[in-house]
């Protein structure tokens, strides 16, 4: 078994698919937001 060195492993990827998913919840947040006071407006 291999000795286990805590703060080794390479991340780098990890981080930028966490980074594109952030972005895409951010957006997809500020699309449905928008959408729903467009909606809110043309119903009126």
């Amino acid at each position: 078994m291999a000795e286990h060195k805590h703060g080794s492993m390479d991340t780098s990827v990890q981080e930028k698919t966490f980074e594109g998913f952030m972005k895409y919840c951010t957006w997809t947040g500020v699309f449905s937001i928008c959408l729903l006071v467009f909606i809110a407006l043309v119903n009126g």
